[in-house]
């Protein structure tokens, strides 16, 4: 190089050693082994710092086949690699020959993932000349010129990069990564190809996991959400003098030259916004590198990009929000951003990727009750319904199915007959999960009902329950059945298979629903009195009744049962001859202990019934008022109680078990200790229920620290 001298630093003798060569372990190629010598000489020539470091470089052989003449194809490798010395020609022939004969195992098979040769080369990185990792130090340089010679440099580079065999190499070299991050942090606004081929550099590093720290070293990731950040603000400008000019009929011809301006300058900047996302997506493995994009913003940045109509960048763009959904905080984020509205315009579409990726994040969304009603308002339903067939569509309308606004929707679109046609066509075979879900879900609509009813389309489904004895198939007609008029009459027919599966030798599982089913039939032509005659009934039904007999499930079923069949005087006759009676009076007095267990349920809607419930027992009978008061008494004072116990524990340095008068308390109730009870104006007490009324009748005000 011009300007150096001896004593100058730079100033180095180089010499390459070749030590073997091997082929390659998994593919069509070989491996040059060598070293490199480096060292750097005095004023007098003299060497003064020497370096020795090992590299290999690989020769892929793309042409090779079985039909390849493998003296010919050596020859051209000796001949076009400078690190094989000639004198390997026998070598390198009987190396080549053995790759030909070599069978290819499956093992081997490079898995399938994005990597960064899967990308389209663009013209901002199309370069007539191929890159050498001999010549690494040369493109460095190149960095330090004007912008087309970095762009060079750097494409050269990246040619080197997309091949992961590489990396390691362009690692050790410490200067090459910190030019190219110094390049793209100050001329980065200069030019958009010169940005986008830097990134894609780095993208290839960021591919690895191991070389992940070393991205973030270069802080490649922030800049990259800087560069994203600029990018969408010139795209809202470019959108602004666009729709000015459109608007000003004088401005027409200078309107068309900016609009293609704007399409060529718009390819650009797609795919330099295709590869940062990348990069970032990839360093978002670590949740932590994740949240602090999540503070920039990422999630709006990637929600204004659903606008654009570029299908690889939209299909990079739903991957990453559909990474991001599973944090609650992203998904509140994309709530807020109308996400749900953007992605409506992505289904259908023609690119099969895109469309799945986006079924997917659409199914992590639809487990929100709001984002659930966006979907509906974008309509959704019937844009799904004419998709039907993939488990993510099916899920996604599961769960719009599970809100009961929304289920008559589905009778409006063909959705309902595609359903029943799915299920038909399974014959015999399981039928998957997901579909007959929606069925069941749909079935509680009537106007759904109605429809699935329709031609044989419940009879088909009685035949399809009772021969296979399926479960499922058996809830949806019991949904099917709960519905006054048209519908439930249909089931006239059906009454005698129904209770010809309610026995013993039957699944219980299946008779609950079978038994739920008969119990919805309240239809005033139905002749209870023979059917339970004819297939022996009340036998089954008393037995069911005795306690532990049977799960809870079937016993409240058979509750039901046996008040549907009461309607029918003749009936209601037979079974008090029966001795059900006293059955049902004895389960009876089980119902007050069992509300009392759900009284603390987590589920508040439980918890109201069952305080509505107890107050109605309370208020009939004097045994059970104590009990239950003593019940609410305990959970509603129970963290006080138990702070004064400690605190007497405190006291004594032993737990308090005896009484004033030393009576134990080991075998009395806790609420019987006189110790516990105080005066009107104790402090932290409250007796709601009148449990510790004072002498003039008053009662303990003060709240509990349980409160």
């Amino acid at each position: 190089m011009d300007g150096l001298k001896p004593g100058d630093p730079r100033y180095l003798k180089r010499r390459v050693k070749v030590c073997s060569l091997d082929v390659h372990p998994t593919e069509k190629a070989l491996v040059v082994h060598y070293e490199v010598e480096a060292t750097i000489l005095g004023e007098l020539g003299d060497p003064m710092v020497g370096e020795r470091k090992e590299c290999q470089k690989i020769v892929r052989l793309r042409s090779l086949n079985a039909n390849t003449d493998t003296s010919s194809l050596a020859r051209k490798v000796v001949e076009e690699c400078r690190l094989i010395h000639p004198s390997k020609l026998r070598e390198v022939e009987q190396l080549l020959f053995y790759l030909q004969n070599r069978k290819q195992s499956n093992d081997n098979q490079e898995k399938k993932h994005i990597s960064p040769r899967d990308f389209k080369p663009y013209t901002g990185v199309e370069l007539d000349e191929e890159a050498s990792i001999g010549s690494i130090d040369e493109y460095i340089e190149l960095l330090y010129e004007d912008i087309q010679d970095k762009i060079r440099g750097a494409t050269l580079i990246f040619q080197l990069a997309r091949n992961p065999d590489n990396l390691e190499e362009l690692i050790q070299n410490e200067t090459v990564l910190g030019a190219l991050a110094r390049v793209l942090r100050e001329d980065w606004k200069q030019s958009v190809d010169l940005a986008t081929t830097i990134i894609y550099v780095f993208f290839c590093f960021s591919s690895f996991s191991q070389f992940h720290g070393l991205v973030t070293h270069f802080k490649i990731g922030a800049l990259c959400m800087n560069i994203i950040e600029h990018e969408l603000k010139r795209y809202d400008l470019w959108q602004d003098e666009l729709q000015k000019k459109k608007k000003n009929q004088n401005l027409k011809k200078e309107h068309e030259k900016s609009l293609r301006k704007y399409q060529s300058l718009l390819i650009k900047q797609e795919q330099l916004l295709r590869v940062a996302l990348c990069l970032l997506l990839n360093l978002a493995e670590d949740t932590r590198t994740e949240l602090k994009m999540r503070n920039r913003n990422i999630v709006h940045m990637l929600v204004r990009l659903l606008d654009r109509e570029d299908g690889d960048l939209l299909l990079m763009v739903v991957s990453f929000l559909k990474k991001l959904s599973i944090f609650l905080e992203n998904k509140n984020d994309m709530a807020e951003t109308l996400a749900v509205e953007k992605l409506a315009q992505l289904v259908p579409c023609e690119h099969e990727e895109l469309l799945s990726t986006t079924l997917r994040l659409l199914l992590n969304l639809s487990f929100d009750t709001s984002l659930r009603s966006q979907m509906v308002r974008a309509s959704f339903v019937p844009k799904l319904s004419s998709l039907l067939g993939k488990s993510a569509r099916m899920c996604i309308l599961y769960h719009i199915s599970m809100d009961d606004r929304f289920k008559s929707m589905f009778a409006d679109t063909d959705c309902i007959p595609q359903l029943m046609k799915m299920v038909f066509d399974r014959g015999e075979e399981k039928i998957d999960v997901e579909l007959i879900s929606l069925c069941i879900n749909l079935a509680a609509n009537k106007s759904n009902a109605q429809v699935m009813c329709e031609g044989t389309g419940l009879k088909m489904l009685m035949k399809r329950a009772v021969k296979l004895k399926d479960v499922l198939v058996m809830k949806m007609i019991r949904n099917l059945s709960q519905h006054n008029g048209p519908t439930k009459s249909l089931f006239l027919d059906h009454v005698g298979d129904l209770a010809a599966q309610i026995s013993e030798q039957e699944a219980e599982e299946f008779v609950i629903e079978c038994l739920g089913t008969l119990a919805n039939l309240t239809i005033p032509d139905l002749d209870w009195e023979l059917v339970l005659k004819e297939y022996n009934l009340v036998p089954y039904l008393k037995n069911r009744l005795k306690p532990g007999s049977a799960e809870d499930d079937l016993i409240l079923e058979v509750v039901i049962m046996i008040g549907t069949v009461s309607t029918d005087d003749s009936c209601a006759a037979m079974l008090a001859k029966s001795g059900i009676i006293p059955a049902l009076i004895v389960l009876l007095n089980e119902a007050p202990a069992y509300l009392i267990d759900l009284m603390h349920d987590n589920n508040a809607e439980i918890r109201k019934v069952c305080d509505n419930t107890l107050d109605i027992i309370a208020e009939c009978d004097e045994e059970w008022r104590n009990k239950i008061r003593t019940e609410k008494f305990r959970w509603y004072n129970g963290q006080w109680l138990e702070m004064v116990e400690n605190r007497q524990m405190d006291e004594t340095g032993e737990p308090f078990l005896y009484g004033e008068d030393g009576e134990s308390f080991g075998n009395r109730d806790l609420l019987e200790r006189p110790d516990l009870f105080y005066s009107p104006g104790a402090e932290g007490f409250k007796d709601p229920w009148g449990l510790g009324d004072t002498n003039d009748g008053s009662i303990f005000n003060q709240q509990s620290l349980a409160e």
